[in-house]
């Protein structure tokens, strides 16, 4: 956290599922002697026990969860507020009331949702809307050279609606550390060695995978920056983006990330990657993209 301040990073992200609470706990520790000079964003929404209300974002569940974020993280209030997933049982008009009412009663300051597909935003942005209720103005999404999929649906919604991207895992799942080279094996300590990476995470063919590697070797040779910085560094110029999640192991893994900013790549460099980690578009996309005279990519 001393690193980040110093660099100028003020929002720390958590949630009620990450170790069971402890880390929200541990972040209000962190954050007891400075909490005017941080922005706290934490989540609610995944299923956090065997109860039945244990899980969703129905009124009482919501209610339950931020009260006790609000306990863990020792404070009065959550400047941003996510749900970390879209709850299909729920009607989103009691999700929407209720958060409304939490943000009244002063104990959220922000909206945000994560996870969301298209639809599922637009509808609760519409119906946020009809009644007058605080609308989702951050959507906390995946997002990655290797994983463009945010581009084709996501990003217009976010630039037409005005919903900041605060993008997740921006490296891959650790497939953009530099760490990874064709042909060698994984390192042990890759986040790809988990369970978690393996069986629920994006996945990535290595065709692609190592040719975006390759321009990123090329671009970090004539820049002297590193592969994650650059791999950051295109992220932050991406339209609808406000800004990157990103967790680091140690110290020197921080401070390497916190290189990605005060710079930019130039437009022929990012123009390389965005055409070496370009995707076949599913429908209706590569539809879309046939008539880019009234659909065009957007720009921010």
């Amino acid at each position: 956290m001393d690193c980040c301040l110093e660099a100028g990073l003020n929002l720390f992200d958590s949630a009620d599922v990450y170790s069971g609470g402890a880390a929200e706990e541990i972040l209000g520790g962190a954050i007891k002697y400075r909490r005017d000079r941080v922005l706290i964003s934490t989540k609610a929404t995944f299923r956090h026990g065997s109860d039945s209300n244990d899980v969703g974002s129905s009124r009482f569940a919501l209610i339950r969860a931020v009260d006790r974020a609000l306990n863990r993280l020792g404070t009065d209030y959550i400047d941003l507020f996510q749900l970390h997933g879209f709850d299909a049982a729920t009607p989103v008009e009691e999700t929407l009331r209720t958060l409304d009412d939490l943000v009244t009663a002063g104990k959220i300051r922000y909206l945000g949702c994560s996870n969301f597909s298209g639809w599922h935003l637009m509808k609760s942005l519409a119906a946020a809307s009809r009644h007058g209720w605080t609308r989702y103005v951050a959507h906390q999404a995946y997002y990655s050279l290797v994983g463009r999929d945010y581009e084709w649906e996501l990003m217009p919604l976010a630039l037409d609606q005005g919903v900041g991207g605060v993008i997740w895992s921006p490296l891959g799942w650790g497939r953009l550390t530099g760490r990874l080279r064709r042909g060698q094996p994984l390192p042990e300590s890759s986040r790809l060695q988990s369970s978690i990476a393996l069986g629920a995470g994006p996945q990535v063919s290595d065709d692609l995978l190592f040719n975006v590697v390759d321009t990123l070797d090329e671009i970090a040779a004539e820049t002297g920056k590193t592969v994650a910085q650059i791999a950051l560094n295109w992220l932050l110029q991406r339209p609808s983006v406000s800004t990157l999640i990103i967790g680091a192991r140690d110290e020197k893994q921080l401070r390497e990330n916190l290189g990605a900013v005060g710079w930019q790549l130039t437009p022929e460099q990012a123009a390389k990657l965005d055409r070496v980690s370009a995707l076949p578009k599913i429908y209706p996309y590569w539809h879309q993209a046939g008539f880019a005279e009234r659909n065009p990519f957007p720009v921010g």
